[in-house]
């Protein structure tokens, strides 16, 4: 895809992996939609950011869990400027539960981290289709989670929800080829405001602590360090579609020989 001129949804782009994927695709020319449930003020300053690449942009108050806000979101986008081209379903929420407990995890926590990540993720697919069928085919990228893979997480419905997007893209992928393209990406840890306020600071650093000294990159990720991968999956891997890439810095090869560190 050539992301001149075209036009891409980002969804939970006011800040984290989202904002730094939209203005990534902001600086490559692309016409950005930047969307938030809550964070306005920080989604106001994505969109300037964007704005300030030269990029024309369209600010969507949308909560993805709800299928009207996902048709709203792309009848905005597609009176604004015509076509959809490629879509970001990154926009996820969870809670922090013990997984030792599992009378930690309530239905009512399990049903709106799915209602967000699972059904939000498929509503924004299913919003976009016709308009990217109609433009002759689109790219989606899932964010999922290398959670998926390992059981681990902040909370057992969060890993459930990611491995479930996981599948789904894979029956997306098949579904919705040749025209459109559905790929995840899955990362680890990431260096951003969401990952601490979703397990708490102290356990935060303590697993960043434990992720850098086992890792073979020797860090966490950061939100550009996933948002170039997201980026790509849009506009070069026109033959990709089905993959689920792993962001992980290689810490799913920390259970075999290290190297000892200097």
């Amino acid at each position: 895809m050539n992301l001149k001129d075209a036009v891409c949804i980002v969804t939970g782009s006011a800040t984290g992996v989202g904002a730094a994927v939209a203005t990534r695709l902001a600086g490559k020319g692309a016409r950005v939609v930047v969307n938030y449930t809550r964070s306005r003020d920080e989604a106001l300053q994505t969109q300037a950011a964007c704005e300030a690449l030269g990029a024309e942009t369209l600010l969507v108050q949308a909560d993805i869990s709800s299928d009207a806000d996902c048709r709203r979101m792309a009848a905005e986008t597609l009176a604004r400027w015509g076509r959809i081209d490629g879509l970001v379903n990154n926009a996820a929420t969870t809670v922090a539960a013990d997984p030792f407990d599992l009378e930690s995890l309530d239905a009512q926590a399990f049903s709106r981290i799915f209602d967000v990540n699972v059904i939000g993720t498929y509503q924004m697919v299913r919003a976009v289709v016709p308009a990217m069928r109609a433009a002759g085919g689109g790219a989606v990228v899932n964010v999922s989670s290398s959670s998926a893979f390992t059981g681990g997480g902040s909370s057992i419905a969060y890993t459930a929800s990611k491995g479930a997007i996981n599948s789904m893209t894979l029956a997306l992928a098949r579904t919705l080829g040749p025209e459109i393209r559905v790929n995840a990406v899955c990362p680890g840890l990431i260096q951003t405001r969401w990952m601490p306020a979703a397990v708490g600071a102290a356990t935060f650093d303590t697993l960043s602590q434990r992720f850098a000294q086992s890792a073979p990159m020797g860090r966490i990720a950061s939100a550009d360090d996933v948002a170039e991968p997201i980026v790509w999956l849009l506009e070069g891997a026109d033959y990709v579609t089905g993959e689920l890439l792993m962001l992980d810095g290689g810490m799913r090869l920390s259970g075999g020989v290290q190297r000892k560190k200097p």
